[in-house]
């Protein structure tokens, strides 16, 4: 089981806020799953997740959470960490 990183930082991205909780450089790829969405959507409505396939490696993980920006910036950050648990947890 891989360990739960806390956000690394919030930035507000056009009507999200971005939470990245792992640097984009650790990836070959980076998607942004429906699957991955629809467990998104039970924590925050409209909620998005970009999930990483890791350099030389067969795993992915959530890269980074994308919160809509009605729920505001410190929700957002309690409610990425909510979603990410969902997935890695």
């Amino acid at each position: 089981m891989t360990s739960i990183p806390e956000p690394k930082a919030v930035e507000r991205e056009e009507e999200y806020y971005h939470v990245r909780f792992r640097d984009p450089d650790e990836f070959s790829e980076i998607r942004t799953p429906e699957w991955a969405s629809d467990v998104a959507d039970d924590v925050e409505t409209g909620s998005k997740v970009r999930t990483g396939r890791r350099k030389e490696s067969d795993d992915w993980v959530v890269q980074s959470v994308l919160v809509p920006e009605e729920t505001g910036k410190s929700n957002a950050r309690s409610q990425a960490r909510k979603i990410i648990e969902k997935i890695e947890g």
